[in-house]
């Protein structure tokens, strides 16, 4: 029998990293999350989104978390993430 496994989305964990209170999502609509996120952070949820992952090593899943971080609205430890992802 085959067994499901449900993995959070990488916006899910990003959310939950910066531990905000739970929404009632019927009642409150457009919410701006901000705030910033460790390094250490970013490695911990790329350790659960890696098997998810299409990139070849871990540089290019940070760089993917990266991204999600942009969409979402949170900073690396308050730097911008064009900096901290190494844009050429």
């Amino acid at each position: 029998m085959a067994k499901v496994a449900v993995v959070p989305s990488t916006a899910a964990l990003l959310i939950k990293a910066l531990k905000e209170p739970e929404r009632v999502r019927k009642t409150t609509k457009n919410i701006k999350h901000s705030g910033n996120i460790s390094l250490d952070g970013v490695i911990e949820i790329d350790k659960v989104m890696r098997p998810r992952s299409m990139a070849k090593d871990l540089r290019g899943t940070v760089k993917e978390i990266l991204g999600t971080c942009v969409s979402v609205g949170l900073q690396l430890m308050a730097k911008t993430q064009g900096f901290a992802a190494g844009d050429r």
